[in-house]
């Protein structure tokens, strides 16, 4: 029993290692760091609280969290709707599956910054992709990146980018249903949106909360897809948290704020996950 503890400890030690190393010990750094003023990298001075302080009267902050929130409810809809209801029509046929699973799988392997330069072209108005399909049909050049329309231009590549990664997710999570479910709900009539309905989504519910947390944590990281596009604008009607952060922390050289406004991310991904388990954990079904 000692002994296969002592292997317990020695093949998990790596492990802990790595993640101490580069997920909690930066994590506590950072949480440290929030309570000092910086000047550059180096100069700095204990300043207690005064940094959240700073935060909760700082308009843009107030501003970049709204907008973050609102991309994560566009993500949570369509980006794990989207993928749902692939993988349920993935499922459903019987020739071809292979090349729909590479084919929404693909945008996964593309980095976020040639995604970002890709929509950048595409919305870009001289010659863009969207405009120039206008021009073609005879109307008139739109102006896409607007401080109406800008978070949702960010969206959309944002929904398409990580739709495939929970589309495997949903996938897999359907096909390890026994078919015996299916046989008799077929016997008790139950057949199309029914069957999707009350049998299919209250199995996978489980894995449908494992991605819904995924999109609302994965969101409020989102960087380089925004600074790329729309770098924040027009004015502030795309700033989220991680462009913000980015700023104050590496253009205003401010980096305990920053710190700052890292420890807020944190703390709504862990209070959002949190609310959300809460939330779906009754409706679990095992079987």
């Amino acid at each position: 029993m000692k002994g296969d503890r002592l292997y317990a400890v020695l093949f998990l030690a790596p492990a802990f290692l790595i993640a101490g190393m580069f997920l909690y010990y930066p994590f506590f750094e950072n949480l440290l760091q929030s309570f000092y003023k910086t000047d550059g990298f180096f100069n700095s001075t204990f300043i207690g609280f005064d940094n959240y302080i700073r935060l909760f009267s700082d308009e843009t902050a107030r501003v970049a969290t709204l907008n973050s929130l609102e991309l994560i409810v566009y993500v949570t809809i369509f980006q794990v709707g989207f993928a749902l209801v692939l993988a349920i029509m993935v499922d459903a046929i019987r020739r071809g599956a292979g090349f729909f699973r590479t084919a929404f799988f693909f945008p996964i392997v593309i980095s976020g910054a040639a995604i970002g330069l890709m929509f950048t072209l595409i919305y870009n108005y001289r010659n863009g992709l969207l405009n120039e399909i206008l021009v073609s049909l005879g109307l008139e050049r739109v102006l896409w990146l607007t401080e109406q329309s800008s978070l949702y231009m960010v969206a959309i590549p944002t929904v398409w980018n990580y739709v495939g990664f929970y589309f495997v997710i949903l996938l897999t999570a359907i096909q390890k249903i026994p078919n015996d479910f299916y046989e008799a709900a077929k016997l008790e009539g139950i057949t199309g949106p029914q069957k999707m309905f009350k049998l299919t989504i209250p199995l996978i519910l489980s894995d449908l909360k494992t991605c819904i947390v995924l999109a609302i944590t994965g969101t409020l990281k989102i960087f380089e897809l925004v600074y790329i596009i729309t770098r924040g604008g027009p004015g502030d009607s795309s700033e989220v948290l991680g462009t913000y952060m980015y700023q104050k922390a590496f253009e205003d050289t401010a980096m305990g704020y920053g710190a700052t406004i890292a420890v807020l991310i944190v703390v709504l991904g862990l209070l959002l996950a949190f609310i959300t388990n809460k939330l779906l954990k009754r409706d679990e079904v095992t079987y």
